[in-house]
């Protein structure tokens, strides 16, 4: 096995050896190399001879002395230098399976590697692992293990990822219990399916591995309206979410009690969609699973309390209008009225945007659309300035979720668009004229901003393009 070199960082050993791009990697102390586990391991000692092979065909062995796991400056075409694992499974909840026809060809790769578990916190159901990836794992002690379990019912795993293999792979759960690999797991819940009983035995199940199961997240399935032919799934109810809620605590009553955490967690979703208020920030156990939904509302009212309290001037006044889903709006509103209790007279306008393109099911700011955003927009006084979440976009590029361009966006809006990084803080500076060059996610955008002082606040990839924004964006 192989693996090609696609670039050397300038002033590396690499380059000092006159390793090139274009060369690849054979072996690295006569071992062959199967991934980037491999990889690091290998390259981690002082001393090692790497054999490479020329862009001429020669084969170079290379004796190389180091300092410890320093680096060698060799990018690899393939960051896990092999192949992506594909899905094995059918999930009756798949997202990806409720996608649009038409859209980029990536949004429907399904992945379930391990490596991307450990390297990007992606959640695996175990289904196509073999016992050699489980040695593996436990070798190179990869963790955290984000685990989708679902069910530890066997037969109804299976039913649910629709593979027969489903239900025998949890016995891997144990073996990375014994070897000490801290782990996460999720629950996508299924109204009628993998709830009620069924969900209180999984968590009886599960219990028994914490506390080297640091965290359980039980989330709500995601119901585009793109389901023609698959199981017929619906939304829970306010009733159930409150049902789930109280299966919920009462699990984390008890794991706190005897091990000092909460073990699960319920989604925000569940919260919001029950009108029930979030947990307080003690519970959430340092907020183990916030990407996953869980927590991202606490978090948020905590940071922004935190700054309004160390903020004793107020900022710049101007017309802002924020675009976020409609699950979100109501907890910018709840900012928002945090803001204007300490500074009044501040024009922020929030808008929650209708997911057209996904159905009204799909709530959630990540998954707004460009195209949503224009419809919905267009035509109204959106004031100086226009800001959005990034994860509307892709990461470091000015693309939404159906290829809408950005720069469509401000254009089609006439109003300049920034996007604002995560938190509670950077939310409440904006809303008060406050803001600074780190509230925003700057890989976007293409709009200077400045205060009043003159001083910029916000830059894009292409301010240049910004002609008479100055004038627009002051106040």
């Amino acid at each position: 096995m192989k693996h090609l070199i696609a670039r050397i960082d300038p002033g590396s050993i690499a380059e000092e050896l006159e390793i090139e791009a274009g060369d690849y990697v054979l072996a690295v102390d006569d071992q062959e190399i199967e991934d980037v586990f491999d990889w690091r391991t290998l390259t981690g000692d002082e001393e090692f001879v790497l054999l490479i092979e020329k862009k001429n065909g020669e084969e170079w062995e290379l004796e190389i002395e180091k300092d410890p796991y320093e680096d060698l400056g060799i990018v690899f075409a393939s960051d896990l230098m092999s192949d992506y694992r594909r899905c094995s499974n059918a999930c009756i909840f798949c997202f990806i399976d409720q996608m649009p026809p038409g859209m980029r060809e990536t949004l429907y790769f399904k992945d379930d590697d391990s490596r991307l578990s450990f390297l990007q916190g992606n959640y695996i159901t175990l289904t196509n692992m073999q016992e050699k990836d489980v040695e593996r794992i436990i070798r190179y002690h990869m963790e955290p293990m984000n685990i989708s379990v679902h069910t530890t019912e066997p037969e109804l795993r299976c039913s649910m990822l629709k593979n027969r293999f489903a239900g025998k792979c949890l016995r891997y759960l144990d073996r990375f219990y014994e070897a000490g690999l801290r782990m996460n797991m999720q629950i996508v819940l299924c109204r009628g399916v993998n709830d009620g009983a069924h969900l209180e035995r999984t968590l009886s199940d599960l219990y028994r591995y914490v506390p080297v199961l640091e965290s359980l997240s039980v989330v709500p399935v995601g119901l585009t309206r793109y389901r023609e032919g698959l199981y017929p799934l619906e939304p829970f109810s306010p009733e159930e979410c409150r049902s789930v809620i109280e299966t919920v605590e009462k699990w984390q009553k008890k794991a706190y009690r005897e091990h000092g955490m909460h073990f699960v967690h319920a989604s925000d979703e569940f919260y919001v969609t029950a009108g029930l208020e979030v947990p307080e920030e003690e519970r959430y156990d340092g907020y183990l699973q916030i990407e996953n939904g869980v927590g991202m509302v606490r978090s948020l009212y905590e940071e922004a309390k935190t700054v309004l309290s160390e903020l004793d001037a107020d900022g710049v006044k101007r017309s802002v209008t924020f675009a976020t889903g409609r699950m979100a709006a109501p907890m910018l509103e709840y900012v928002r009225g945090l803001a204007d209790h300490k500074f009044p007279g501040h024009d922020n306008r929030i808008i929650g945007i209708r997911n057209d393109f996904f159905g009204e099911l799909i709530t959630v700011a990540g998954l707004v659309t460009g195209q949503d955003l224009i419809a919905q927009l267009e035509g109204r006084d959106l004031g100086d300035l226009l800001v959005i979440p990034g994860c509307m976009l892709r990461s470091g590029e000015d693309v939404f979720l159906d290829d809408v361009h950005l720069s469509e966006v401000t254009e089609k809006l006439k109003t300049p668009v920034a996007v604002l990084r995560n938190g509670g803080g950077p939310l409440v500076r904006v809303m008060l004229g406050m803001e600074t060059p780190e509230d925003f996610d700057t890989t976007h955008g293409e709009y200077e901003l400045k205060s009043l002082s003159g001083e910029p606040v916000y830059r894009g990839k292409n301010p240049e393009k910004a002609s008479g924004s100055e004038d627009k964006t002051e106040g």
